[in-house]
């Protein structure tokens, strides 16, 4: 199969569709991205890869943070951290605090904001240095030291999070965040201004595809059980209230940003990384699920 033929055909036949969708202006560094941006990169497990478009130029990746952060809890606390969020689709909006009240307090997933504050105070009690370890971590897996937090777009997102701080001061209300609400905040909005490219998320998401073991330099980051439960978490609740329709029409575990990236992963074959800042009614990029949608249908490459 030439994978290299059939992304560009994808990407060229995605790239000259009318850019519907916005801008995550909410949050006012991510107002300034260039809307036209579209950039895709592949990596396989036997180390081929392949970019097109703006795939090597870095952005804020958002919400996909919130795999490293829940993978990194994983591998630390292991199922206690079930304890403290589910794993449920949820069936609303990313930022929604429809079901905290009904649901004492526990985040349908840790995709949601509310679950990924969660996490964050997991990470937030076990880390000596919660922001430094966190990176070493992300670091270390993608064997790339340059990629770094954007301090810009972590105080724009502090400046203006105010439902988000409301999310937290909630989860405290039911016991649900252990340390001070302002700093597990500034540490969750720390982690999703995470700033990578195509190509280097890609790279890093390989190890997903590969049962939890980095391919480049072989080390483990999560069990093989671990590796699957997440990937089905990706599966079933990557794109929030779109997350059955992403499921039906790619059929690959995926996580998007508001960045405007995704990420896609096929256990045991590939990580393919998209971005375009648009991003429709449900806050995923409208490019990005078009082109991983027209790149599965033409592949015929997907786990279903």
């Amino acid at each position: 199969m030439n994978l290299e033929a059939i992304i560009t055909a994808a990407y060229q036949k995605t790239k000259i569709q009318k850019g519907k969708g916005a801008l995550a202006d909410y949050i006012p560094e991510l107002a300034n991205i260039d809307p036209s941006k579209f950039g895709v990169h592949i990596t396989t497990l036997n180390e081929g890869s392949f970019g097109i478009g703006d795939s090597e130029e870095k952005f804020s990746i958002q919400s996909i943070s919130k795999v490293l952060s829940v993978c990194l809890a994983y591998s630390i606390e292991g199922e206690a951290i079930w304890k403290r969020v589910g794993v449920e689709p949820s069936g609303t909006a990313f930022n929604s605090l429809v079901q905290l009240e009904s649901d004492n307090g526990i985040p349908r997933n840790p995709f949601v904001n509310a679950g990924a504050i969660v996490v964050a105070d997991i990470l937030y009690s076990v880390l000596e240095n919660p922001k430094k370890d966190f990176l070493e971590f992300v670091r270390s897996i993608s064997g790339n030291d340059t990629i770094d937090y954007s301090a810009k777009i972590a105080a724009s997102e502090m400046d203006v999070g105010y439902r988000n701080a409301a999310l937290c001061y909630f989860l405290k209300s039911f016991g649900n965040i252990k340390n001070e609400a302002l700093d597990v905040l500034q540490f969750y909005f720390d982690m999703c201004s995470l700033e990578m490219s195509c190509k280097d998320l890609s790279r890093l998401f390989l190890f997903l595809a590969n049962e939890g073991t980095r391919v480049l330099v072989p080390s483990q980051v999560l069990t093989k059980s671990q590796a699957k439960r997440i990937n089905a978490l990706m599966q079933t609740c990557g794109f929030y209230d779109e997350s059955g329709e992403f499921a039906f029409e790619v059929g690959l575990p995926g996580k998007s940003g508001v960045g405007g990236g995704i990420i896609a992963v096929h256990p045991g074959h590939y990580a393919i990384a998209v971005w375009s800042p648009k991003l429709n009614k449900k806050g995923n990029s409208y490019k990005g699920v078009k082109f991983l949608e027209e790149f599965t249908t033409q592949s015929q490459f997907s786990i279903f």
